[in-house]
């Protein structure tokens, strides 16, 4: 019961954030991330990622994710292909436009853990493929994860998540963006979890921040 009154207070705070989000440049992503195993070393990985301008309703960008990647080591050490759909609706001299890109993608992922820190590497290198252009980027993300009221990452777990995420372009200019992020969230059960938090974009000539929902499901397809 503490719990779920802990959750109301926290999804009217949240309310009370977007509300202010939709007055402000500030906008909001909520965040779907599959991770699924199909075999024991095989694992099929499926997002989408609803972004605004505002807390709701003024879409910036609609991302849809998937690929199939292969445990090196058992749950670590993670090989993935993957391909990205982007559609994203930027103001141009104050008017909607539209965009679309197709991105192809390969990423590796390691884990360590010392203590309560549980510690992640991303490296990600996109091909990009948009409508009148071609572009190659690279990402290197480093996330955290410390459990709050466990020693562990268990059901029923408060827990603090941050990460910092770097963008560079294979040509010019190299730097294309910086993003900043922290978060509070909740172990639901052993394959699903739940985050809210905010993240800080910093761009060549802009700076902006995003509140961010996100969920993730683990749920095998497989018993094995």
């Amino acid at each position: 019961m503490k719990f779920f009154k802990n959750l109301a207070v926290s999804i009217l705070c949240l309310g009370s954030v977007l509300s202010f989000a939709q007055e402000n440049d500030l906008g909001a992503w909520y965040m779907y991330f599959g991770n699924n195993k199909i075999s024991k070393k095989l694992n099929f990985h499926n997002e989408i990622q609803y972004r605004n301008f505002n807390g709701i309703g003024d879409l910036e960008q609609l991302l849809i994710r998937t690929g199939v990647g292969y445990d090196l080591t058992e749950n670590n050490n993670n090989v993935l292909l993957g391909y990205g759909f982007i559609l994203s609706q930027p103001y141009v001299n104050g008017e909607k436009s539209e965009n679309i890109e197709h991105r192809i993608f390969q990423q590796f992922i390691t884990k360590q853990k010392f203590g309560r820190f549980n510690l992640q590497h991303r490296y990600r290198l996109e091909e990009r493929f948009l409508q009148d252009d071609f572009r190659m980027r690279f990402r290197y993300l480093l996330g955290l994860n410390i459990p709050i009221n466990n020693k562990e990452m268990l059901p029923k777990t408060l827990y603090l998540s941050a990460y910092n995420e770097i963008f560079m372009n294979l040509d010019s200019p190299v730097f294309d963006r910086n993003r900043v992020y922290g978060a509070f969230g909740f172990v639901i059960n052993k394959n699903m979890r739940i985050e809210a938090g905010y993240m800080n974009q910093l761009q060549e000539n802009k700076n902006r921040g995003q509140i961010q929902i996100g969920f993730y499901n683990n749920i095998p397809f497989t018993k094995n």
